[in-house]
């Protein structure tokens, strides 16, 4: 009826991989006794423990960290540049939102799209906001779309092994004019004409392939871009909820939102 206590002998981590056994194997405790699989489902430690383990899975986000799951895209027309995104937040199979804004303002004229851990891309969102209104008010002059591109780019890369950050960094200049700039996870940065992102960009390639054409207007490109992400939304069920949109020209800028009901390509 008495338990035993740990023989003298015993080396610590045996003790921690016994303790993690007999737990379940939770972030914390790998986090205290088997670090090196900290981000495992189930660490190979307690897989020596309790027999083998097929299939480990790894954690991308933390324990209960928000995910975007999300449909993104930015275009640019002549005279600026078209910003859409879907509005779903999810945890795990949990909609922790269903109207999320993200799409967000880094300067007067210049936007990023926000996919991956929501904290990360907000946390870099308001870095970067706070280096251009440092650049405004040394220089008196508006910031440049490649300077607000760069510094993403930089943030994203400098800490890749630390966040799970896809971002699009779009908006209009007096230099340049539209712009988009695409900062996948990892920290790489390709200007384009446009470009999708998120989970449910995946099934929209071939549709944005095949209809996006040079030289389109600015009714034909918010026209594409609600119908590409339409048709992402309906595939992706990490994606849905309204579709926003953002145009930025040189006039300034203009917020529209498109109902869950009134989408061109309806839930399937």
């Amino acid at each position: 009826g008495t338990k035993k206590s740990p023989s003298i002998g015993t080396p610590m981590a045996d003790l921690g991989l016994g303790m993690i056994a007999n737990r379940g194997g939770g972030f914390v405790d790998r986090e205290l006794f088997d670090p090196m699989h900290v981000m495992e489902h189930t660490s190979s430690a307690s897989a020596s423990v309790n027999g083998p383990v097929e299939d480990l899975q790894y954690e991308f986000l933390k324990d209960g960290e928000v995910d975007l799951g999300t449909s993104i895209m930015a275009v640019a027309y002549e005279g600026g540049v078209v910003l859409g995104a879907d509005s779903r937040t999810s945890t795990g199979v949990y909609i922790a939102n269903r109207v999320t804004n993200k799409i967000t303002p880094i300067d007067d004229r210049i936007y990023v799209l926000r996919s991956g851990s929501a904290a990360d891309t907000q946390a870099v969102s308001d870095y970067v906001k706070y280096f251009l209104d440092n650049h405004r008010m040394e220089y008196g002059n508006p910031s440049k779309v490649s300077t607000a591109a760069n510094l993403v780019q930089q943030l994203c890369y400098q800490n890749k092994n630390m966040l799970s950050a896809g971002m699009v960094v779009a908006g209009w200049d007096a230099f340049k004019g539209g712009q988009v700039y695409s900062i996948p996870i990892g920290g790489a940065m390709l200007q384009r004409p446009f470009t999708i992102g998120g989970s449910g960009s995946t099934y929209i390639y071939g549709y944005c392939d095949a209809y996006f054409t040079e030289g389109m207007n600015r009714e034909q490109t918010e026209d594409f871009v609600r119908n590409a992400l339409s048709h992402a939304m309906a595939r992706d069920g990490s994606s849905g909820g309204v579709v926003r949109t953002v145009t930025i020209s040189e006039a300034g800028v203009e917020r529209k939102m498109l109902p869950g009901n009134k989408l061109p390509f309806g839930p399937l």
